[in-house]
């Protein structure tokens, strides 16, 4: 399955209707892809989610209709906002001006870019089999269609002051091994998720009422490291943040169409944070990505 092209043709989709009424469900099964699947692999490649892309496309739309002297009101009618204080509102906060005073102007998108570069890191995976396991912490309930879900542990721990889950989550559930799992678990049938982060336990029984579980199930996993990003005292640490979102996109964009395998989606991926993600200046972490032989299908 190449991903790169079935966002491209998603992306046909999207521009071809881009003044109908886009959802992501429709857009989803234009697509071919469950609702969860298929927004997870668009928000990793495209590093936005669907309908963020599409308020951006109707924008940047917008902008040039502004320059051919059209009414400020018919082109936010046109383009699905229902007032035109909301496109002005709307447009102010992409561009940085107002509608007006930007076709006024006439000096381009005021939008910039940042993207984390995977450069020429070697990025080739190692195919592993991994039998069955459990897995207890902390999580958080997301939506994958309003891009509202975490990729990281980073991220994920960053959002809770005053109280140290992690050390918590260790005192109370005495893991066999030291790392930290971090796992989106689909809702069925919904853009709905659970970020898990949690440790790998050999059952459920320390489990308090506060924690959440997953049992995960036997999988061949496509095993990717991430470049190394130096993490130690005094170093931004969003480095690490941000290369992981891009070791995501590699996969999705690059791997998958280049290899002899396809996403399982009957499997859950997952990270995998141990040592080597804490304050080193060679900090990596893994991405244990579930996947099938072409052949399979």
């Amino acid at each position: 399955m190449n991903y790169s092209k079935d966002i491209e043709r998603c992306i046909e989709y999207i521009e071809q209707n881009i003044k109908e009424n886009l959802t992501p469900e429709n857009i989803a099964a234009a697509s071919g892809y469950s609702l969860y699947h298929f927004c997870r692999v668009f928000s990793l490649c495209k590093e936005m989610s669907v309908m963020e892309y599409v308020r951006s496309r109707r924008l940047s739309l917008a902008s040039i209709e502004l320059f051919n002297g059209k009414r400020i009101i018919d082109i936010a009618q046109d383009y699905g906002f229902e007032t035109q204080s909301g496109f002005a509102k709307a447009f102010r906060k992409a561009f940085g001006y107002s509608p007006s005073q930007y076709a006024a102007r006439m000096d381009g998108f005021l939008q910039n870019e940042s993207i984390f570069e995977i450069g020429g890191y070697l990025m080739n995976p190692v195919i592993v089999k991994k039998p069955a396991f459990k897995v207890a912490g902390y999580g958080i309930q997301t939506n994958v269609a309003e891009g509202n879900y975490t990729k990281d542990a980073a991220s994920f721990w960053s959002q809770y002051e005053g109280e140290n889950l992690e050390s918590k989550m260790y005192e109370i559930l005495n893991p066999p091994k030291h790392g930290e799992v971090g796992l989106c678990i689909p809702a069925l049938d919904s853009g709905n998720a659970t970020y898990l982060l949690g440790v790998i336990v050999e059952d459920f029984n320390q489990v308090n009422g506060d924690m959440l579980t997953a049992s995960v199930p036997e999988a061949e996993y496509a095993v990717f490291t991430t470049p190394p990003v130096d993490t130690s005292e005094g170093k931004d640490q969003s480095d690490f943040v941000q290369v992981i979102k891009s070791t995501w996109k590699y996969i999705f964009e690059d791997w998958f169409p280049g290899s002899n395998y396809i996403y399982d989606e009957g499997k859950l991926d997952f990270e995998f944070y141990d040592e080597r993600c804490h304050s080193r200046v060679d900090t990596v972490m893994e991405i244990y990505v579930p996947v099938k032989e072409r052949s399979e299908q």
